[in-house]
């Protein structure tokens, strides 16, 4: 799948007259049940997503360079860019290691944290990028209840000595630094919406929490939201594909 990672997914969420990710969360104690239910799903819903995220449900206990490189492969067969939900969050260094990893098994993009900040941070992970023609997205506002202690505090700008939310610092980073998508949550579209004004349509927005966690594909994609990730309402239907089908319906109408 050549080009940029932005240009990847795109593709994909024209082709696919989609806009939804799936994050295949599953938990499963057998593994090897677990892959071929992860296969099994994967086949079923590729027609109705624009791509796949990985978190650790399945990298922990499937090989990265065995399992995982298979699910991988077979999501490109299908024209599913893949994304490694890992919240890189460690110095500089380390933080390239990881990426290089993920990126040699085949994911086409990562997710980090902006807390760490630039220099020995984060700007090892983006030069690997830039390097490898892969993508570096950002979080910036969590979907989860607690979310609030850290993206919601207030912080002083060092550069500007303004004291701003701690989100839109990191919105203003994902700009400055060139991310290739800004992770913001479905359960807060009144975020999602200052976000989107922030960003413009510079940095596209990636919208976890639809379904289990309360967020909601309208709301979401109303506000400004490119991409809505969602797993468990889709990978725990009884049927998979129409539950996928439904939510790419459903938000079709904000393409």
């Amino acid at each position: 799948m050549g080009g940029s990672f932005k240009d990847k997914i795109e593709l994909s969420r024209r082709k696919k007259q989609s806009s939804i990710i799936l994050a295949l969360d599953l938990i499963i104690n057998d593994r090897n049940v677990l892959l071929t239910k992860s296969f099994e799903i994967l086949k079923d819903v590729a027609p109705y997503i624009c791509a796949l995220k990985l978190n650790h449900h399945l990298i922990l206990p499937l090989s990265l360079y065995d399992d995982v490189q298979k699910l991988i492969s077979f999501a490109h067969d299908l024209g599913l860019p893949t994304i490694m939900d890992c919240k890189i969050n460690d110095i500089g260094d380390t933080n390239r290691v990881i990426a290089r990893y993920y990126y040699e098994a085949g994911f086409d993009a990562v997710i980090a944290s902006a807390f760490i900040g630039w220099e020995d941070g984060l700007k090892p992970v983006f030069d690997l990028a830039r390097q490898v023609g892969k993508g570096v997205i950002l979080l910036v506002y969590m979907s989860h209840k607690g979310a609030e202690e850290g993206y919601g505090q207030r912080v002083v700008d060092l550069e500007t000595g303004e004291v701003v939310m701690q989100y839109k610092l990191f919105a203003s980073r994902a700009l400055k630094w060139g991310a290739d998508g800004a992770v913001v949550g479905a359960t807060f579209p009144e975020k999602i919406r200052e976000i989107k004004f922030m960003l413009k349509d510079k940095v596209p927005i990636y919208s976890p929490g639809v379904g289990a966690q309360g967020g909601d594909v309208e709301r979401a994609a109303e506000a400004g939201s490119h991409y809505l990730i969602i797993g468990r309402r889709i990978f725990q239907s009884s049927n998979p594909a129409e539950a996928a089908k439904s939510f790419r319906d459903t938000a079709s109408r904000f393409l």
